[in-house]
C-alpha cells in the first residue's frame, strides 16, 4: 500500500480534484436550474407532467449512452468536461425538481392564507414562507442529486473528462484491483462525506422549520 501511494499518490489527488470540480459545477448548475423549474410547476401545474416526465426519462438512459448522445451536440458536446457536466446536470435535475415541487405544494394551506391575509405578494409568499418551510425537503433532493453526481462522474473518464474513473477504467483494462480501488474508494468516501454533511444540514433545517 505504501509503495502504491508513493507511486500514485499525486495522481489520486489530481483525479480527486477533477472529480470534485465535475460534481461541484454540475450540482451547482442543476440547483440553479432545478429549483426554479420546481417552483414553476407549482404555479403552472399543466407543465408538471412535461418537466417531470422529461427528468424521469433522462434517469432511464444509461450514463455511458447519455454521454455518447451529447458528444455530437454543439456547445455542450465534444470530448471532455463540458459533455460530462451537461450529462451530470441532466441526471441531477429529477430529485431537485421533484423535491422542490413536493416541498412547496405540501406547505400548510393555512400558512399561505395567513401570508395572503397580511398582504404578501406571490413573490413574497414564495421567498418568505414557502421556500423556507420547504427548504429541508429541497435539500433532501440536492443530497440525492449530489450522491448521484459523484457516482456517475466516474463514467466521465470514458470521454476524457478525468476524475477518479480514470483509475477504474485503467484497472479494468489491465485487471489491476489496486488501480480499481484507487478510483472506487475515494469516490465512495466522497459520496459518503457529501451525504453525511447534507444530511446534517437537512436535519438542522427540519428543526428550524418546526420552530
Amino acid at each position: 500500500m505504501i509503495e502504491f501511494l508513493e507511486k500514485y499518490g499525486l495522481e489520486i489527488v489530481q483525479h480527486t480534484g477533477e472529480h470534485l470540480v465535475l460534481v461541484g459545477i454540475s450540482t451547482g448548475l442543476a440547483i440553479l436550474a432545478g429549483v426554479p423549474l420546481g417552483v414553476l410547476i407549482t404555479r403552472k401545474s399543466y407543465l408538471s407532467p412535461w418537466i417531470l416526465g422529461f427528468a424521469n426519462v433522462v434517469q432511464t438512459i444509461p450514463s455511458l449512452a447519455l454521454f455518447g448522445l451529447l458528444i455530437p451536440l454543439p456547445l455542450v458536446g465534444g470530448i471532455g468536461g463540458n459533455t460530462a457536466i451537461a450529462a451530470l446536470i441532466l441526471y441531477a435535475l429529477l430529485p431537485i425538481v421533484r423535491n422542490t415541487y413536493v416541498g412547496i405544494i405540501n406547505v400548510d394551506p393555512a400558512v399561505r392564507e395567513a401570508g395572503r391575509g397580511m398582504g404578501m405578494t406571490d413573490w413574497q409568499l414564495l421567498v418568505q414562507v414557502e421556500l423556507p418551510l420547504a427548504s429541508s425537503v429541497i435539500l433532501g433532493g440536492i443530497r440525492v442529486a449530489t450522491v448521484i453526481a459523484v457516482g456517475v462522474a466516474t463514467i466521465a473518464a470514458a470521454i476524457g473528462a478525468g476524475g477518479l474513473g480514470s483509475f477504474i477504467f485503467r484497472g479494468v483494462a489491465v485487471v489491476d484491483y489496486q488501480l480499481i480501488l484507487a478510483g472506487a474508494v475515494p469516490a465512495a468516501l466522497m459520496a459518503i462525506a457529501a451525504d453525511a454533511a447534507l444530511a446534517w444540514l437537512e436535519r438542522s433545517l427540519q428543526v428550524g422549520s418546526r420552530r
